[in-house]
């Protein structure tokens, strides 16, 4: 968890860049606040304007609180952060039943320190789809045990983790990941 703590300094690129893929997105982003996890007591901000932390409607629905750890979330809450929610999107197309959560401070000055932590469930066809058009825009693929690693170019990275990863998407069966590093999609546990 100390390495997400890390990530906070080049969050406001990151920001900009989850922006720019939310813009991009089919429909609207909707803001839902939620927790995530830091253990370490730096106090992170970043700039926009929150709305209080929902709880899931429903057991089987994801959240930002509830895709990462309990204890991340509560890490993050005791440095002032909550989260707001998007739906989670690939190259401006929404998938459905996804979530993708910004995790700052945002009732604090402005700043580039935020986390980026979603989760969607996909087809496999889907899913072969959206890591094309993703290889067309420059990313890098990698296939792995655990799925497919698709991670923006590093020219176009706000922010890496210690191994240069930036933005990362994991397409694993039935599912989507996206991080703001290779490293902290980690902390995603749902599905």
């Amino acid at each position: 968890m100390t390495f997400a703590l890390r990530r906070l300094s080049a969050g406001a690129a990151v920001v900009t860049a989850l922006l720019v893929l939310t813009a991009c997105a089919a429909g609207t982003a909707e803001a839902e606040p939620s927790q995530a996890p830091l253990p370490v007591a730096s106090s992170p901000t970043a700039e926009s304007s929150a709305t209080p932390a929902e709880t899931p409607s429903a057991a089987g629905e994801p959240t930002c609180e509830a895709i990462i750890p309990e204890t991340t979330v509560a890490d993050y809450n005791s440095v002032g952060w909550s989260a707001q929610a998007a739906p989670f999107t690939i190259t401006g197309e929404e998938i459905p039943g996804g979530i993708e959560c910004v995790w700052a401070n945002f009732d604090g000055p402005a700043s580039d320190q935020l986390h980026i932590y979603g989760w969607a469930p996909i087809e496999q066809s889907r899913a072969d789809e959206a890591r094309e058009r993703l290889q067309a825009e420059g990313w890098t693929v990698e296939d792995a045990p655990e799925g497919v690693y698709v991670t923006e170019p590093a020219e176009t990275a706000v922010a890496t983790d210690e191994n240069g990863y930036g933005i990362t998407y994991l397409f694993e069966a039935g599912a989507v990941k996206i991080a703001d590093t290779k490293q902290s999609l980690l902390l995603i546990e749902w599905g």
